[in-house]
């Protein structure tokens, strides 16, 4: 129940989330769900507008003609009070072709098995729009409030790159976007760079003149050999994910790409050790006869939002006053979201968890349960006075 004994509709919040997740959304896939959100949104009497980011994003990754731009929506308030920010992303992961929820017993949702459920995050955009929808039903008092659905979050939140930040208002801002029970929420989150690694030798046949080559994965073990991987330090992780290369088991491989990333709570910290990785690449490389370019690439920038912050405490808030959700809990993460750019550019954002459970695979699931708790600590805090 939320503040003026107004209750969400946990039959209209299981329509509209088996609605969405019907929709193939997979990254820059997002046209036909941005223009149904669009309409739901309007219809709810927000202003909405978009970017240009989905033409940036077709030109970059062409041959994707369903791709999608920002959406951007504001609901005027009536009461005193800075605006508030509410955002959660429009793709999911693949396999994400032919979703469909199917509700189990015990309200369990689940997709049938071959696809995700794509609750993720799917069961964020519900959460806002059944608050929305309760507000404009039941006229509710609240301040302004400003929606952000992006695109293309997945891959390394691309599509909030593109979003002009110069059109939000707000100072603080949620993002649905947690696995975990509601109640939760997530006000550090890493710094995460992504290498790739070009390591070139020379081809020889491995018989006849091996000598005459020079062995790029030799190189290339060696150098991992010196770089700690796995939870180098308490907020630093490395990990090398992909390897190929090598023409034949016969000729010594002349060239073998690496692809690997770097998660720190430290941006400072994340640049160092990329840094240091490099260095031991190219002396490696140097030492065999080899050469090496290795490419690093900042996703995303890690932030810590002050337990102090005002986000935080609305958020404490609303969870102390619903007393259905478990908290409130404030963890540190080492998943990337849309919060990290958010905050990057200067908009204070944590993010709640918001009933999705066993993300990018096909044992996804989310629960009525969960999905109405959701919903009513978003209705919480678009509502707190």
């Amino acid at each position: 129940m939320a503040d003026n004994g107004v209750i969400v509709n946990s039959n209209r919040i299981v329509e509209e989330f088996s609605r969405l997740v019907s929709f193939d959304t997979e990254s820059f896939q997002e046209k036909k769900i941005a223009a149904f959100l669009k309409k739901r949104l309007t219809d709810l009497g927000l202003t909405v507008t978009e970017d240009n980011a989905g033409e940036t994003l077709h030109t970059r990754y062409p041959g994707n003609t369903e791709t999608a731009s920002n959406l951007y929506a504001y609901l005027r308030g009536d009461t005193a009070g800075e605006p508030i920010l509410f955002s959660s992303h429009m793709d999911t992961v693949s396999p994400g072709k032919g979703k469909r929820a199917i509700l189990q017993e015990g309200g369990r949702i689940t997709s049938a098995g071959s696809t995700v459920l794509g609750a993720d995050d799917v069961s964020g955009l519900t959460s806002i729009l059944e608050a929305l929808t309760v507000i404009k039903e039941q006229k509710l008092s609240h301040p302004d409030i400003e929606v952000l659905f992006t695109v293309a979050e997945e891959p390394y939140c691309e599509g909030s790159k593109y979003v002009e930040y110069d059109r939000l208002k707000a100072k603080q801002g949620y993002v649905l976007d947690l696995t975990g029970p509601v109640g939760r929420a997530a006000n550090v989150a890493p710094s995460i760079l992504s290498l790739k690694v070009t390591i070139r030798g020379r081809a020889a046949h491995a018989g006849f003149a091996p000598e005459e080559g020079i062995n790029a994965l030799t190189i290339a073990a060696k150098a991992l050999h010196e770089i700690p991987t796995g939870r180098v330090e308490e907020d630093l992780t490395v990990n090398f994910g992909v390897i190929r290369g090598g023409a034949g088991r016969n000729i010594v491989p002349e060239r073998i790409e690496l692809e690997g990333e770097i998660r720190s709570l430290n941006h400072q910290k994340a640049l160092l050790e990329a840094e240091r990785m490099q260095k031991t690449f190219a002396e490696t490389a140097s030492e065999y006869g080899g050469s090496v370019e290795v490419k690093v690439t900042e996703h995303i920038r890690a932030y810590h939002v002050d337990a102090q912050s005002p986000a935080v405490k609305r958020f404490e808030a609303a969870v102390r006053e619903s007393g259905r959700c478990s908290g409130p809990e404030c963890i540190t993460t080492y998943g990337g979201s849309d919060a990290n750019r958010l905050n990057e550019h200067g908009i204070e954002t944590i993010v709640l968890a918001c009933a999705m459970e066993n993300c990018h695979s096909t044992e996804e699931y989310t629960t009525i349960e969960e999905l109405s708790r959701s919903a009513e600590l978003t209705l919480r805090l678009m509502t707190l006075t």
